[in-house]
């Protein structure tokens, strides 16, 4: 009987170790907690927050994409994928030089904005897909969309707030490009240079004390503690006055909140896009309050803006070493002598 069971157990065991190749290869891609994917039985499965679509192996890699968002073109440039584009949505707002000359040859076409979509253009052009974040008011046109037999893919990146797992999105578009290998490589290399980073900014022998973002009429809208750029502050070794806080999202505060908790600030990044700190004054006296304005620094995200087009949200998403080294330049100068800022800029 011991003989038997003995048997049984080995036998279980032959199988699982059989049957272990075939399961590894339909596990899942994780992006992140809202993305992951898997190729199985010739389909490819992909999960997208609420949204689940199946692609079948004549349906990929994409030959012609349309973009309703700004900040998926950093993935597209990254990829040097431009020329699968044929539409894209408020055209102003793209840093891309390619798809700027594109859109000039009329290669690629102007499809609206937000508050209005070009649906006929769109259904003319006839894309295998469309990239969009997903915004509930238009349900009724991405419908329309998808009866006219096209796929709207809703890729809410802006909600990721660690940094690698928004410049992870470069492995999804390649993989629905047909470019696999270059967007593994891309996406190996900015995290080896960002965990690289993170080690040479705790070599600092100081800690400063960070002040984030601005006012919008009587309102301070602060990163929350778990937002991505409370995640860079501390990536860069510095204390951000919201470290403790749990929010994934702006923590709404009034001038005298912030006031009462800036004191030992010496740094204030992410204000906005002003020229300089007199024109800040201009929009709200209130600053000169601040000691932070008086005697600290001041960073805003202008160092790559053309009108109204801003790399910091292009290819700032896909380069969050480089976002991540602009700030150890401005908290630790001494850890990047040589180093001269991409996406910040201080204002004089």
């Amino acid at each position: 009987m011991k003989s038997r069971i003995l048997l049984l157990f080995a036998f279980c065991a032959l199988i699982s170790c059989k049957r272990e190749p075939k399961n590894s290869s339909a596990e899942s891609i994780s992006i992140s907690n809202l993305v992951e994917y898997k190729e199985q039985n010739g389909v490819l499965h992909l999960k997208s927050g609420n949204f689940n679509y199946n692609f079948k192996q004549n349906q990929v890699p994409f030959k012609k994409i349309i973009l309703l968002n700004a900040s998926m073109a950093g993935y597209i440039s990254a990829l040097g994928a431009e020329n699968l584009v044929v539409g894209v949505s408020s055209p102003e707002y793209i840093y891309s030089e390619k798809i700027q000359s594109l859109l000039k040859e009329g290669k690629i076409q102007n499809v609206g904005n937000e508050q209005k979509y070009d649906v006929e253009k769109i259904i003319s052009l006839q894309p295998d897909a469309i990239f969009t974040n997903h915004i509930a008011s238009f349900d009724n046109t991405y419908q329309l969309l998808k009866n006219n037999g096209i796929q709207v893919i809703f890729l809410d990146e802006y909600m990721e707030q660690k940094p690698l797992e928004k410049t992870a999105y470069i492995k999804l578009f390649g993989k629905l490009f047909g470019k696999e290998k270059e967007a593994e490589t891309q996406y190996l290399e900015v995290e080896k240079n960002y965990n690289a980073l993170k080690q040479l900014a705790l070599q600092a022998k100081e800690k400063p004390t960070v002040l984030a973002s601005e006012m919008y009429g009587d309102i301070w809208y602060l990163p929350g503690g778990k937002t991505s750029v409370a995640h860079f502050i501390s990536d860069a070794n510095a204390h951000y006055i919201l470290k403790g806080n749990a929010e994934e999202k702006a923590v709404t505060m009034s001038f005298e909140e912030v006031f009462a908790k800036s004191d030992a600030v010496q740094y204030w990044v992410n204000a906005g896009n002003h020229v300089s700190k007199k024109e800040m004054l201009v929009m709200n006296p209130f600053y000169a309050k601040l000691n932070v304005f008086n005697k600290g620094k001041i960073y805003v995200i202008t160092g790559r803006e053309r009108a109204k087009a801003n790399d910091f949200f292009e290819s700032g998403i896909i380069r969050s070493d480089l976002v991540l080294k602009d700030y150890i330049k401005i908290f630790h100068p001494e850890l990047l002598p040589d180093y001269q800022l991409t996406y910040m800029k201080e204002l004089q």
